[in-house]
């Protein structure tokens, strides 16, 4: 009886060593599975008042933003509360592209992005087009419900043109070479945003937790 009790004493102190290994093997693959320059970039930085915050660059125009939409909000869903998910539009220079910040800005500001982000990737892709002019950027929101005078009020003021630059700027600091790109912490970016959304959610929860670092 005492050998048998030695033995099951002994095989329960092997399976616990064993399980230890097990998992400090798995906690050390957990974090380096995922490798600088390959699953991502560290860049110089932009400034992002709140943190712990994911940042998607895209622009309404463009069709891998509007097929790859969907992954993005799945991917939100999944990181929830823990992760800020924001967006910048990028403008590149390109009078469509400009139409399309606009068009952000404006739902920004009338806090009905919820209501029209996927309307406006609708319209560009599968209805009418890009936006042409700045009035069919009014028509457009006039038909969510806005009111006509303030859509153009918000247009032609100072806060837009602040906005834009700030896209702009935010653009440029990114280091981005195109949308649509995700950006942690402002500092890291992902290399390669086609993955699922629990690939994604998995990458930017490890890079929210790294340090950010400071360039000497």
């Amino acid at each position: 009886m005492v050998l048998y009790m030695r033995k099951t004493v002994k095989i329960r102190a092997l399976l616990f060593i064993f399980l230890m290994c097990f998992m400090s093997a798995m906690s050390y693959a957990n974090q380096t599975r995922y490798i600088e320059g390959k699953d991502y970039t560290r860049i110089a930085g932009i400034p992002e008042k709140q943190q712990p915050v994911v940042r998607e660059f895209f622009s309404y125009n463009c069709p891998h933003c509007y097929r790859q939409d969907a992954t993005f909000d799945e991917m939100a869903r999944l990181l929830g509360k823990n992760i800020t998910f924001v967006r910048t539009p990028v403008g590149a220079g390109r009078e469509p592209w400009i139409l399309s910040q606009k068009a952000y800005f404006l739902a920004q500001k009338f806090k009905v992005v919820r209501q029209v982000h996927s309307a406006i990737f609708k319209r560009i892709h599968m209805q009418e087009g890009d936006f042409k002019n700045e009035q069919d950027v009014v028509n457009f929101f006039v038909k969510q419900g806005l009111q006509v005078n303030e859509v153009k009020a918000a247009l032609a003021s100072a806060d837009a043109s602040l906005a834009l630059s700030n896209y702009d700027l935010q653009t440029q600091l990114s280091g981005i070479r195109g949308v649509p790109s995700l950006l942690v912490n402002g500092q890291y970016l992902v290399n390669s945003t086609s993955q699922t959304p629990e690939q994604l959610s998995q990458l930017i929860q490890y890079l929210s937790q790294l340090p950010l670092k400071k360039d000497k």
